[in-house]
C-alpha cells in the first residue's frame, strides 16, 4: 500500500517541464541504443548500463558501501568511456556534424543505377581474371581520417577506368578505390586493418584492410581475391563471400537505394513499430533517471544575497547617496532545482519610472525577482526601501582655473584664459548656482617655461553632473613674459 501511495504521489508530481525533460533524454538514449545496436563495444556498454543499474538500486536500498564504491567508478567513467569508445564517439560526433548538410547532395538514380552495373561487371570480370581488387562504396560517414595515401581522381565511374586503376602494372593496384555516389574520388588508399579476424580462416590484407574500414564507418566494401578469384563484400563487422557479379549488383542497389533521399511520410503507428524494443528501454531508463535524479522530493529554504538593479530613473534625475544595493531573498524547492541555480544570474530590479522629488517608499515584491520557475520566493528582506533621488536642472556655470607651485624665477605670469570660459552641467534643482565652484584640474605653474596652450578635464562637484555622464574639458591659454 505505501509504494502504491508513493507511486502515486509521484506520478501527480510530475509537471509538463518534467514530461519534456524525460522526452529528450528518452530521445538521447534511443539514438545511442541505435548508435551501439550495430557495435562491437556494445557489450561494454551493457555492462556499463547494469553497473549504473546496480548504483541505482543500491541507493534506493540506502546500500552505504555499494553506492560509495560505485560513486569512485562513475566519477572516472566519463575517460573510461572517451578510451574504450574512442572510435565510436568519433564517428558519432561526425554524424552529428553531418547533419547540418541537409541537403545531401546525391547523383540522380539512372547514374546510381549505371555506377551499380558498372562496379558489379567490373568486378566479376577481374574475378575471372583472378586480379585483385580494392573498391570502397561510401556512405554517409566521411573516411578523410580513415585513410592515408592515396591519389585524388574525383572521376566518372567506367569500367576502363577501374580497369585501369587495378591494373597489375598500375601503382594504384595494391590500393583502394574510393567511390562517392557516380565518381572515383580516390584511388591507391590505404585503409586500416581489423584486429578482429579470428572468425575468418586465411584472408589476406585486402580483405583485413576491407573490414577494417567496415569496422569504423558505414562504408561497404567490395574485395576481389586474386588467389581465388572470388568477390566478397564486407559491410558492418561481417565479410561473406558472394556468388558472383549478378548478386553484388542486388547488394549494391540496395546499398545505394537507403541513401537515396526518401521518403514518402509514413503513418505513426508504422514508425511507432520499428525498433519498438528500443524504444521502449529508452523511454524506461528516461523515466528511472528522473525518478532517481529528477524527482522533486523534499522542499529546502536557501537564502541568497541579491543585487538591486535601479531601472527606467526618469531623465533629468539621479539617485542620491547612500543606497541600498542587495537584498536577501529566500528561495524554496527541490535540492536538485538549487543545482542548477547560477546564483550570480539573480537580480532584483526596482522600477523608478513614478519617482517623485522627496524620498521615496517602495515595497519589494517577488516579481521582481528573476526567479527560475522550479523555485518560489519565500521571503524578501527588506520588505520596504527609501530611495533618495533628486531632480537635475540644466545650467551653464563658470569654470575657475586652478594652479599650483610658481613660475620660475625668470618669469612673469601676465594671464590665463579659458576656452570656453563657461559650460553647460547637469546641477541639483535644490542648489544655487552662485554657490557652485567649478575648477579645473591643477596647472603646475613650475613646469611652465613658455607661453603655451593647455587642455584641462574640469572636476565635477558634488551634486553637479556633465552632459551624457562624459567629462569635460577646457582649453587654458597661459601667457608668460620673461622678467
Amino acid at each position: 500500500m505505501d509504494f502504491v501511495n508513493a507511486a502515486a504521489s509521484v506520478i501527480k508530481s510530475i509537471r509538463i517541464q518534467d514530461i519534456v525533460d524525460m522526452a529528450i533524454i528518452a530521445g538521447m538514449i534511443f539514438a545511442l541504443l541505435m548508435w551501439f545496436k550495430t557495435r562491437a563495444s556494445r557489450f561494454v556498454l551493457i555492462g556499463i548500463l547494469l553497473l549504473g543499474g546496480v548504483y541505482l538500486a543500491a541507493r534506493f536500498f540506502q546500500l552505504y558501501l555499494t553506492v560509495i564504491v560505485l560513486q569512485g567508478f562513475f566519477g572516472i567513467l566519463l575517460f573510461v568511456l572517451v578510451v574504450i569508445f574512442q572510435e565510436d564517439l568519433r564517428g558519432f560526433f561526425e554524424r552529428l556534424a553531418m547533419l547540418g548538410n541537409l541537403r545531401k547532395k546525391t547523383p540522380p538514380l539512372s547514374d546510381m543505377e549505371k555506377a551499380v552495373g558498372v562496379i558489379a561487371e567490373t568486378s566479376g570480370n577481374l574475378a575471372k581474371k583472378r586480379i585483385g581488387a580494392l573498391m570502397v562504396i561510401q556512405g554517409d560517414d566521411p573516411l578523410d581520417r580513415h585513410l592515408t595515401g592515396g591519389v585524388e581522381l574525383n572521376g566518372v565511374i567506367s569500367e576502363p577506368l577501374l580497369a585501369s586503376i587495378f591494373d597489375p602494372h598500375s601503382s594504384g593496384h595494391d590500393g583502394a578505390a574510393v567511390i562517392k555516389g557516380a565518381r572515383i574520388t580516390m584511388f591507391g588508399c590505404h585503409l586500416p586493418l581489423s584486429v578482429n579476424i579470428e572468425q575468418y580462416e586465411n584472408i589476406g590484407l585486402r580483405h583485413t584492410a576491407a573490414l577494417g574500414l567496415t569496422e569504423r564507418s558505414d562504408a561497404l566494401c567490395i574485395v576481389v581475391s586474386e588467389e581465388r578469384g572470388t568477390i566478397s563484400i564486407a559491410q558492418g563487422e561481417s565479410l561473406a563471400v558472394i556468388p558472383g557479379a549478378s548478386m553484388l549488383n542486388e547488394i549494391l542497389e540496395k546499398y545505394y537505394t537507403s541513401y537515396q533521399p526518401a521518403p514518402q511520410a509514413r503513418p505513426v503507428w508504422a514508425w511507432l513499430r520499428e525498433n519498438t524494443k528500443e524504444k521502449i528501454m529508452a523511454v524506461g531508463l528516461a523515466c528511472v533517471l528522473w525518478v532517481a535524479f529528477g524527482y522533486q522530493r523534499d522542499i529546502v529554504r536557501r537564502d541568497f544575497l541579491v543585487p538591486i538593479d535601479y531601472k527606467n530613473v526618469p531623465q533629468n534625475w539621479q539617485i542620491d547617496e547612500p543606497q541600498l544595493t542587495e537584498a536577501k531573498v529566500i528561495f524554496q524547492g527541490p535540492d536538485q532545482a538549487f543545482r542548477l541555480l547560477d546564483e550570480k544570474s539573480l537580480r532584483l530590479s526596482l522600477d523608478l519610472a513614478s519617482l517623485v522629488e522627496k524620498k521615496r517608499e517602495f515595497t519589494l515584491t517577488k516579481d521582481m525577482v528573476n526567479a527560475p520557475s522550479s523555485l518560489s520566493i519565500a521571503d524578501i528582506s527588506p520588505a520596504k526601501i527609501r530611495v533618495y533621488a533628486s531632480k537635475q536642472v540644466s545650467a551653464i556655470l563658470p569654470v575657475h582655473v586652478v594652479t599650483r607651485n610658481r613660475l620660475p624665477d625668470n618669469l612673469t605670469l601676465q594671464k590665463i584664459m579659458l576656452s570656453p570660459a563657461k559650460i553647460r552641467v547637469m546641477m541639483d534643482s535644490r542648489m544655487k548656482s552662485e554657490e557652485i565652484n567649478l575648477e579645473t584640474e591643477p596647472i603646475d605653474l613650475q613646469n611652465i617655461s613658455s607661453s603655451v596652450a593647455i587642455a584641462l578635464k574640469v572636476v565635477p562637484t558634488t551634486g553637479v553632473s556633465f552632459p551624457d555622464g562624459q567629462a569635460l574639458q577646457v582649453r587654458a591659454t597661459i601667457r608668460v613674459k620673461k622678467k
